[in-house]
């Protein structure tokens, strides 16, 4: 089973650049996207409902061209979540769930997709995304006591150690590496969460999913890793590989892909 994870800042952005036919060739079991920025009858019929796909989107109730999700699955899940259950926190678009109770690996388990906030903005935004990051563990939390194996990928809009980023230094102040950022992820890991590509690439440099494109960085390689494949710790035995394909164009993040057998 692979899953692709991508945020393409704007889908029909990435459907122009040709990107969403690499998707179709590639032909993952699951295809999750963030900042989509749009709801899904703007698209075509071809991009909403792709052949071979059952597809699913969650859009910003507030405004028209920021944030929301998708998720594209070949089997249609038992049962689909949209938002976190939290008014506060599922007015912008920022997740789904889909979930699966047999097949596949085998096991029961969930899919979530999630585009985190940003922190940048001032103290009530960064105080925003430190709720999000809390609720979004206590859902995570409840749905493996419910029996769940958890799967989840997305734009986590933090950089977890100075390996994840070229200039670690420079950024120490910043949002997206602040402290109480980087310790909401040590906290996942401290409840049994696998960072599945730092797990299997532990002393990996200069791997990072997003470059700020005004700086031409991506040419430079000074990026972030903000994007993220995280599992139960039940499901290592079945990863086979985690990777970021920074060679696929398309957005100022590239895409990471998850294979597990």
């Amino acid at each position: 089973m692979n899953i692709i994870s991508w945020n393409v800042n704007g889908l029909r952005a990435n459907v122009k650049k040709g990107a969403f036919d690499w998707f179709l060739q590639k032909s993952p079991d699951f295809m999750c996207y963030q900042e989509t920025k749009v709801h899904p009858e703007q698209l075509d019929e071809g991009i909403r409902n792709p052949i071979g796909y059952n597809a699913y989107f969650d859009h910003s109730k507030l405004r028209k061209g920021y944030s929301g999700v998708a998720i594209y699955a070949k089997e249609k899940p038992e049962k689909v979540e949209y938002g976190l259950g939290v008014s506060e926190y599922d007015q912008e678009g920022r997740f789904l769930a889909v979930f699966y109770n047999k097949g596949l690996i085998g096991t029961k388990f969930v899919l979530i997709n999630c585009y985190f906030p940003n922190g940048g903005g001032g103290p009530d935004r960064l105080a925003y995304k430190l709720r999000f990051y809390d609720e979004f563990l206590n859902y995570i939390n409840r749905k493996r006591k419910e029996g769940y194996e958890i799967i989840f990928c997305g734009d986590v809009n933090t950089a977890h150690n100075e390996i994840d980023l070229a200039r670690p230094k420079e950024n120490a102040k910043n949002t997206g590496f602040l402290p109480m950022e980087r310790a909401w992820i040590d906290q996942i890991i401290q409840e049994g969460y696998i960072d599945t590509f730092r797990y299997h690439n532990p002393n990996k440099i200069n791997a990072y999913t997003w470059w700020d494109m005004k700086t031409f960085a991506r040419e430079r390689n000074v990026g972030w890793r903000l994007d993220y494949f995280f599992i139960s710790s039940t499901l290592l035995k079945y990863v086979e590989k985690s990777s970021i394909l920074a060679n696929i164009n398309g957005s100022d993040h590239c895409p990471i892909e998850l294979i597990l057998k």
